[in-house]
């Protein structure tokens, strides 16, 4: 199996809840373990942009997605934003890599400061101590200069940068199209098998061709 067997999944209060929900259906289908975190903004978020509702009990959540995206028993685990106790709030049990999807400025700027105040704050402080992956995916226009500094802080501590910016060289025909084209290249940086989007050149036909 390539890329992290387990990976903490959070979702936050911007724009674009349909990248998070997509890349939980993925990381399913790839029999991955998923720890799942949601700011309360990012479920009214989700109720707003999909015909989603999530329950507000991390149990009863955890449930449902596992319904939803056909998840094997224990394959989603789900937390509240305080349960310090959780396996994401320590280097000693959190999985090998976080994506933060997407990720509010708010968000951005508190883990920034080393901010800590909820388990999503602690869980992705968690992965730039113990030196893993950390994937922030920010939706937000125009950036200002405290985004973007907060932005430069974090690619300098490790993270990584991928704002919600879908590309148009493969031609998308649907908002689904588009969405894919950003989960494909999260999966791309964790090393998880995609077939949504080739890499570029893989169907590049040469002027000798």
């Amino acid at each position: 199996m390539s890329g992290p067997s387990r990976i903490t999944l959070a979702m936050t209060g911007a724009s674009g809840a349909q990248y998070g929900l997509r890349l939980l259906d993925c990381l399913i289908q790839e029999d991955r373990e998923v720890h799942f975190l949601i700011s309360k903004a990012a479920q009214l978020v989700i109720a707003t942009e999909t015909d989603v509702t999530l329950p507000a009990k991390p149990q009863a959540m955890q449930t449902f997605l596992s319904e939803y995206t056909g998840a094997a028993p224990g394959q989603i685990r789900c937390y509240g934003k305080e349960d310090w106790m959780a396996p994401v709030a320590s280097g000693s049990g959190a999985p090998g890599a976080m994506v933060v999807v997407p990720c509010s400025t708010g968000t951005l700027s508190a883990i920034a400061s080393g901010a800590c105040n909820n388990l999503i704050e602690r869980a992705a402080d968690v992965a730039l101590k113990e030196r893993r992956q950390l994937i922030l995916v920010p939706r937000e226009a125009p950036y200002s200069s405290i985004h973007l500094e907060n932005m430069l802080k974090l690619s300098n501590l490790g993270a990584v940068i991928v704002p919600a910016s879908p590309g148009f060289y493969h031609q998308p025909q649907t908002i689904d199209d588009l969405v894919d084209f950003v989960v494909a290249r999260i999966l791309n940086l964790l090393n998880i098998p995609q077939d949504m989007l080739p890499r570029w050149g893989e169907h590049h036909q040469g002027v000798d061709d």
